[in-house]
């Protein structure tokens, strides 16, 4: 018995389901030991190797980690209830710049180029077994992939940037198998790569991307894919530069058979220049959101890819949703024939809530970082005492703890929203919630 929960069941499917639920309705909660294998099939009435199967099946969708002798506990961000809990609940009267969310006034309207698309005069409905992807949105969407240096391949469109992640991964991988993430990072990451039964390993992150020493110390430590954030990187804000990316790609060729996966979601918001990293490895795909400069409902994005990749994902597609509403992706074609986001103005008008935000930081002694996007990330000592306290003084930031494993602490302010009347305010509440400290690297 662990606290006021009973594990029940007499094979490894319900024992499992059993400690699975318990999980996600907090019962059992994240770090908590589970009884040893020996015990809980003797409490229980069956054979050890049952046990062994169940929790075999819990850490594959990772529920629970096993070390050694130390037994087996629950993760502290189990895949059942990922990272979501992580966060600060914004009273009335508090200003919320933890979101993370696009600035509403920035966002085309949606409701114009569905109507746009839905009564094109000459096109007929579309029905099963017809072609995935809308002929005109492949075409704009590869010449500005070609503009931008990424490597030609075929194309797929998914649900979005994490969906694309989830299907390349499931594509080359299995269970057990490495996967080399950011970290800081982006916090659902965090959780899916667990959730599909692999294992994360931290790589470090500056200004300019992902260490190189870090990168390499992952790849010849077996991990078997990589996941990069081009630009905008959530939560730091930090973009690959040239330099960055010709180290990287040096090191990937050292390492052909890396799953190299690519995250452009700040394509349409940032001022600073793709530097593409595919082409260096075998298998490698590239996923470009449309959401943080269109709007997150469209839940669309376009991946290009090595030719087995696409195809693989194209094959598991085709076995769950079929395809990505066309309706959807002609609106998103109307969206970008129409100009509806001047992609120069949206980045100047986050530049300047981001670099105000940095600057005025930087007068009160705190250093912050955000090179690109909507985010700052603050460096802190006492990443709980600095959100509470933040809160105290009206302002809710997002807890660093959504968004690093073996990082230092910090906050992650959105700026996406941030008035200039605002700026001041906020920086003298983040200096007296932390502090003022020496500049200090976030990895």
């Amino acid at each position: 018995m662990l606290g006021e929960y009973r594990i029940s069941g007499r094979r490894a499917a319900e024992i499992s389901a059993s400690i699975e639920r318990a999980v996600g309705a907090g019962e059992l909660r994240p770090g908590q030991l589970l009884p040893p294998m020996r015990e809980l099939a003797a409490r229980l009435g069956v054979n050890p190797n049952t046990v062994a199967a169940a929790y075999r099946t819990l850490r594959e969708r990772g529920v629970i980690e096993t070390a050694g002798r130390r037994g087996s506990r629950v993760r502290h961000a189990p895949a059942t209830t990922g990272r979501d809990h992580i966060r600060v609940d914004v009273p009335e009267g508090v200003r919320d710049v933890s979101s993370g969310n696009p600035d509403p006034a920035l966002l085309p309207s949606l409701a114009r180029a569905f109507t746009a698309a839905a009564e094109a005069g000459d096109r007929a409905p579309v029905l099963y077994a017809e072609a995935p992807v809308e002929p005109e949105l492949a075409r704009i969407a590869r010449a500005e992939l070609d503009a931008d240096g990424v490597p030609e391949g075929p194309l797929a469109v998914v649900s979005g940037a994490l969906d694309g992640v989830e299907r390349v991964l499931s594509a080359h991988l299995k269970p057990g198998d490495s996967v080399a993430v950011e970290d800081p990072g982006w916090g659902r990451t965090f959780d899916l790569v667990p959730a599909l039964g692999l294992r994360t390993v931290p790589v470090g992150v500056d200004d300019d991307g992902p260490l190189v020493d870090d990168v390499r110390a992952a790849l010849t430590g077996g991990a078997r894919a990589l996941i990069v954030t081009d630009r905008a990187q959530n939560p730091t804000g930090a973009a690959v530069n040239a330099t960055r990316a010709r180290a990287l790609r040096s090191l990937l060729r050292e390492h052909p058979e890396t799953l190299l996966i690519e995250d452009d979601h700040g394509h349409g918001i940032v001022e600073v220049p793709l530097n593409p990293l595919a082409g260096t490895t075998r298998h490698w795909a590239f996923v470009r959101s449309v959401a943080k400069a269109y709007g997150p409902d469209l839940r669309l994005a376009v991946l290009t890819g090595d030719p087995v990749t696409v195809d693989r994902v194209r094959g598991r597609q085709r076995l769950g949703p079929g395809w990505v509403s066309r309706l959807t992706q002609r609106a998103v074609v109307r969206l970008w024939a129409d100009g509806a986001v001047d992609g120069q103005a949206v980045a100047a008008a986050y530049g300047r809530r981001r670099n105000a935000l940095i600057d005025a930081l930087a007068r009160r002694g705190i250093a912050a970082h955000g090179r690109s996007g909507m985010n700052v990330w603050v460096p802190v000592p006492d990443e709980t005492g600095a959100v509470a306290r933040l809160l105290h003084a009206g302002w809710a930031v997002a807890p660093g703890a959504r968004f690093r494993m073996s990082a230092p602490p910090g906050i992650r302010v959105t700026v996406s929203t941030l008035t200039e009347d605002e700026t001041g305010p906020l920086a003298d509440a983040i200096a007296a919630a932390v502090g003022p400290a020496p500049p200090r690297a976030y990895v």
